[in-house]
């Protein structure tokens, strides 16, 4: 179990991001857009495949960002997994996905997600997004 800072003055350089995505535009994308917020510490997994084995590996993950549609295993098979390990049980991991609708949203609400953001990312929103999730603050939005 991790600590997480209960304070809205969450330093990003000190978070551990995990980023599950199979499209390498999608990733560099959000690589750089938590890059250009100070986080220093972000890893990356194309599939939902081993997520808690890779995971395991990392001195900590703070954040799990997860795209839905994934190959060998999708975001929610990779979702149960996560939830069932007793290190990562707690993490905050939030759907990202291009399968943005309402419909999908409640899925991902009901499956456990802490959050869902639909793609294409808003580069100008995405930050404060991320603040708010850090935060213990959830965001639902699919547009």
């Amino acid at each position: 179990m991790f600590d997480m800072p209960q304070t809205d003055s969450i330093d990003p350089g000190e978070i551990y991001v995990l980023v599950v995505e199979d499209n390498v535009p999608n990733f560099v994308l959000m690589a750089r857009m938590l890059a250009f917020m100070g986080v220093r510490n972000c890893e990356w997994k194309t599939s939902g495949w081993q997520v808690v084995q890779f995971a395991d590996t990392l001195p900590r993950v703070d954040l799990i960002l997860m795209d839905i549609r994934l190959p060998y295993e999708d975001g929610y098979q990779a979702l149960e997994k996560l939830r069932r390990s007793p290190r990562l049980k707690d993490t905050l991991i939030v759907a990202v996905t291009a399968e943005a609708s309402e419909s999908q949203m409640q899925k991902a609400q009901q499956a456990g997600f802490d959050g869902f953001l639909g793609k294409p990312l808003d580069a100008d929103r995405f930050p404060d997004q991320i603040r708010q999730i850090l935060a213990g603050k959830p965001v639902w939005e699919w547009r």
